[in-house]
């Protein structure tokens, strides 16, 4: 039996510079050069259709149109029914609650992503200041996921301080890109280590670091990893069973806690055809119902709600139009 696939983490980057341009953070930083590749929604769904995967969640891809997030919004729009956006808005602007509101109720936003746009920067206003914690309670009052992306070295302070707000928040689904673990270190992060002389290694087997990072959201049910190809490239690398890894969160966690995206226009080691192949035997050691469960039950099960919302918007502004 096939089974359907949900990919979380699918970053678009259009093909038109002129209608979508890159676009930095913040007016100090320069404009990001143009990508060597694309990844355009049409291009996007050829390979949903190829490989059998049902919805994708678009996330911004910060770091080329920064706060810009017209292509997902006017590609989820487009394609209501399969192409659902994750946006990256200013967490210290005061409009961005309510700009997010009103981006989730009439331009189908299934998602926030909550990131520091200088991570080098250690700080926690971009999380959890006054401003940050009205963009929370508008998930939550939504009922629209926070996507987190915590870098290596936030790690041993941010943690902690998400499980405070899991439990302020403890109906809203909260999702940790990449596992937030070591694991889940990408090579713009080992290549700084490796620029300050610093060996970047893998804790082994069989506790892969969780013990010191993840490990404090044992009892916190709210919390979810997702698992991407920053994982595959890591334990590839360190020579791990990534079957064996996954099998470790599962047990840890639960099963309904793990859930895959593809991390397709960010991530290019491995084409799409790859990367669903690395999922799919990652999940070797699991039953059929967990591998169900991570590669698409338990994202359709966080993100129905707001994508059966947002196909209702898309119905009633059709209705509008036609009249």
């Amino acid at each position: 039996m096939t089974i359907p696939l949900f990919d979380t983490h699918a970053h678009l980057i259009g093909d038109d510079w002129k209608k979508y341009p890159p676009k930095p953070f913040t007016e100090d930083l320069p404009v990001p050069e143009r990508p060597p590749y694309t990844v355009t929604a049409e291009h996007l769904l050829d390979l949903m259709d190829e490989h059998d995967v049902e919805h994708a969640c678009l996330v911004q891809r910060g770091h080329v149109y920064g706060y810009d997030n017209s292509y997902i919004l006017d590609s989820g729009c487009k394609y209501s029914e399969r192409l659902h956006p994750v946006v990256i808005l200013d967490t210290q602007d005061a409009q961005t609650a309510s700009a997010y509101r009103e981006m989730v109720t009439k331009s189908g936003v299934v998602g926030f992503r909550m990131a520091n746009s200088r991570p080098w920067i250690l700080d926690t206003a971009w999380l959890s200041s006054p401003t940050a914690i009205g963009i929370w309670e508008a998930c939550a009052d939504l009922g629209t996921p926070m996507t987190l992306i915590v870098f290596d070295n936030q790690l041993s302070y941010v943690l902690p301080l998400i499980k405070m707000l899991a439990r302020m928040f403890p109906e809203l689904p909260i999702i940790l890109d990449h596992g937030a673990m070591p694991y889940g270190i990408s090579q713009y992060e080992v290549a700084l280590r490796e620029e300050k002389g610093e060996t970047v290694i893998m804790p082994p087997p069989p506790d892969y670091g969780i013990s010191d990072t993840i490990a404090t959201f044992d009892d916190v049910t709210n919390i979810y990893f997702k698992i991407t190809e920053i994982n595959m490239e890591r334990v590839v690398k360190a020579g791990v069973n990534a079957a064996e890894l996954l099998r470790t969160l599962v047990d840890r966690f639960g099963s309904s806690r793990v859930m895959w995206g593809s991390d397709v226009g960010q991530s290019h080691l491995w084409n799409y055809t790859e990367k669903v192949a690395m999922a799919k035997d990652a999940t070797g050691l699991l039953t059929d119902a967990e591998t169900r469960a991570f590669l698409h039950d338990n994202a359709f099960a966080i993100y129905e709600k707001a994508m059966s919302r947002k196909l209702g918007s898309a119905v009633s502004r059709f209705k509008r139009a036609a009249e």
